[in-house]
């Protein structure tokens, strides 16, 4: 699917891919003897997380609009995988200073060639399916951005186990947005990394899980930026002067040495929850990849062997029973 209408001149995407995964480590230890960071890696089918995501976002922008970050150790993997994917423009991260600037370096790059641009940010380490459907509410999502241009739209999950690792949403109030069916609401507050009694109560009350997928306002982000972290924003607009001159690497790394560590969750939207809004993933199967039991979960859910040897995984493999609406699952992934 494209993006159609005026918005689509001004959709970016941006691609987080700076992690190095350590959770996963010990499994792709066993399994390729040694290291690779998850998202370059194919746990099922034919291609990887990195190379799912990338082609995922290009169904709704250009190649020459899309954005990725990687960590500067990643290029060779990174490169490898893009080969025959068009355009666009990768960034290569210094270090990780965790995910306040993981977000804000790309962004750099999208304000320094549209600074009215409205986008749509994708982790690298996410499963889905169906994309179909899942693109249909990131569009929705992008509409709610572009009608309610002051907020950003985060995609919600609807929990069905407790979490103790993912971020929760607690939704509010139902917004009004023009022309859309989608349902949206506020955002009462967010819970990061909940104790066992927290997620149950968040679950009995409707929350939903946080998958960061998020879509908003280049200036949106950019003034919330600057309101909380003046440290951060501040070097990367002074990157921003610097991209396309011989000064952009030096300055890069220049700014690089003393960025500071900032969480985007807990940092930042815990302290605005009336700046954002919160659509629910409706009909679609999704899974933060960041661990090999969340994996063996989503494989055995649509009846998948995975590409490593099952041998890998500290437990036993053994699919469960397809479920309906998962049935084409498995040859589509």
């Amino acid at each position: 699917m494209k993006a159609q209408g005026h918005l689509s001149e001004k959709l970016w995407s941006v691609i987080l891919a700076g992690g190095e995964g350590e959770r996963m480590r010990p499994l792709i230890q066993r399994w390729l003897g040694c290291h690779k960071p998850k998202q370059y890696c194919t746990f099922v089918g034919t291609r990887s997380m990195f190379q799912h995501t990338v082609d995922r976002s290009t169904r709704l922008t250009p190649p020459a609009r899309t954005v990725a970050v990687v960590a500067r150790g990643h290029r060779p993997d990174a490169l490898a995988q893009l080969a025959r994917r068009g355009g666009g423009t990768l960034v290569l991260q210094p270090e990780n200073r965790d995910t306040v600037a993981g977000l804000f370096l790309p962004l750099t790059y999208v304000r320094a060639r549209d600074p009215q641009a409205t986008v749509v940010m994708y982790p690298s380490d996410h499963f889905v399916y169906p994309e179909s459907r899942f693109l249909d509410s990131v569009w929705q999502a992008i509409l709610v951005a572009d009608s309610l241009p002051d907020r950003l739209v985060l995609l919600g999950a609807r929990p069905d186990r407790l979490e103790l690792e993912y971020g929760w949403i607690l939704p509010g109030e139902i917004l009004t947005a023009r022309g859309l069916d989608a349902k949206v609401q506020t955002v009462q507050a967010f819970l990061e990394k909940p104790t066992a009694a927290q997620a149950d109560g968040a679950l009995s009350s409707g929350a939903l899980w946080n998958t960061f997928v998020m879509v908003g306002k280049v200036n949106t982000l950019w003034a919330l930026g600057t309101k909380y972290f003046p440290g951060i924003i501040a070097p990367f607009e002074r990157l921003e002067r610097a991209i396309g001159s011989p000064e952009e690497g030096p300055v890069l790394d220049a700014i690089y040495q003393n960025m500071p560590t900032k969480n985007f969750s807990s940092d930042l939207l815990q302290r605005v929850p009336e700046s954002v809004a919160v659509m629910e993933l409706t009909g679609v199967l999704w899974s933060d990849w960041g661990k090999p039991e969340r994996i063996a979960e989503t494989l055995r859910r649509i009846a998948r062997t995975p590409a490593f040897p099952p041998a890998c995984l500290d437990q036993p493999f053994a699919p469960m029973p397809v479920v309906e609406g998962e049935r084409s699952v498995a040859a589509n992934v």
